[in-house]
């Protein structure tokens, strides 16, 4: 097979940035993103750039009190594009990007940076309210309902005089019905724990070593499937959430990656089974689950016990010499991505021949 035939990873475009960016999001149903991070004085900034004849060209920048940490349009409609996101002083905003000066939701959400941002039921994702998630410094995590202005719906906190961790990462998810949600949160000791709103309680946890630097379900809108989960020390963890067995375990497998901290995992909207990390020695991969012949088997007792899944990596290329930090996948062009890195430089990336 020639390397025509190969997946690939190709970087499209790259455009300089005048300042620091933290995340970068597609905007639905466009051409268009949008680009979060912190002008040299530590004010925010969210630029929008629009790709057309293979460059990006920069429609407007909007400056903010303080450094933009991340964002999403996952508690939005598709007609409305709205986009939340969260600051260092630990805001949660929400802006129209026809108007971004204008604010139209702002709240004081966490005690110190907010760290982590994901929402569900936006965006035609799932069923159910459209609520936002949200982790901080603080060791919280907070589910929103923008609807409601008096505070979090749900507050998932340390216990009063124990260690409270940051949350590095956050990620809704098991939004397959009105009732049904649970949100996947990891810490900086290494604490996964998912937490079902339905029930109010952690229903599972686990501790994976090192810090949590990205949490990813396959999917948001089904039955919860897998999970992805990347730390500090070159590994993916890949959980395979249908089977809870008799020690409160699910079957997991652990890939070593990057040979250096993976910063972030994001699964391929058309395809739950691909998925892309972002290393710090600046590298990306690009993997696909392969499911095992069954799923689940019977241990000696006679109770389920999960079988996990293999990831093999179906591309990998170094695109900057500096740690990358995000990705986003564009859900209306499949293979089409883009990225920031610490130096400063804003990548879109093309996926080619991807595997069905």
């Amino acid at each position: 097979m020639g390397n025509g035939d190969k997946t690939q990873m190709l970087v499209h475009i790259e455009k300089n940035l005048d300042y620091q960016s933290f995340d970068v999001r597609w905007i639905p149903n466009s051409a268009r993103l949008v680009v979060l991070g912190s002008n040299t004085d530590a004010t925010g900034c969210i630029e929008i750039m629009e790709m057309s004849s293979g460059k990006l060209d920069s429609l407007c920048k909007t400056k903010y009190p303080y450094a933009v940490k991340c964002g999403t349009f996952r508690a939005s409609s598709t007609a409305a594009r709205q986009l939340a996101f969260g600051d260092f002083h630990g805001h949660l905003q929400v802006v129209d990007l026809s108007q971004p000066e204008k604010i139209l939701y702002s709240v004081k959400a966490h005690h110190r940076v907010l760290n982590t941002i994901d929402g569900v039921g936006g965006l035609d994702i799932g069923r159910g309210a459209p609520e936002l998630v949200t982790g901080g410094a603080d060791g919280r995590v907070k589910v929103w309902d923008l609807r409601q202005s008096d505070g979090p719906v749900v507050t998932i906190a340390p216990q009063e005089g124990t260690h409270q961790p940051d949350c590095w990462a956050v990620a809704a998810g098991n939004a397959h019905s009105p009732e049904e949600r649970v949100v996947a949160s990891g810490f900086d000791n290494g604490d996964i724990r998912l937490f079902d709103l339905r029930t109010n309680k952690v229903m599972w946890g686990a501790n994976v070593g090192n810090g949590v630097c990205s949490l990813d379900f396959d999917r948001r809108d089904i039955m919860m499937n897998k999970l992805v989960a990347t730390v500090l020390e070159a590994n993916i963890h890949i959980f395979d959430l249908r089977t809870l067995d008799a020690n409160n375990q699910f079957a997991f497998k652990s890939v070593l990656a990057h040979k250096s901290t993976v910063w972030c995992a994001r699964h391929l909207p058309q395809n739950r089974d691909i998925w892309v990390t972002t290393g710090g020695n600046g590298s990306l991969m690009l993997w696909k689950y392969v499911y095992p012949a069954k799923r689940s088997v019977k241990d000696a007792t006679g109770n389920l016990m999960g079988v996990p899944g293999n990831a093999d990596c179906l591309a990998s290329l170094t695109a900057s010499t500096q740690p990358i930090t995000n990705f986003d996948w564009n859900a209306d062009f499949a293979g089409l991505g883009a990225f920031s890195a610490i130096d400063q430089i804003l990548r879109v990336t093309i996926a080619t021949n991807l595997p069905s």
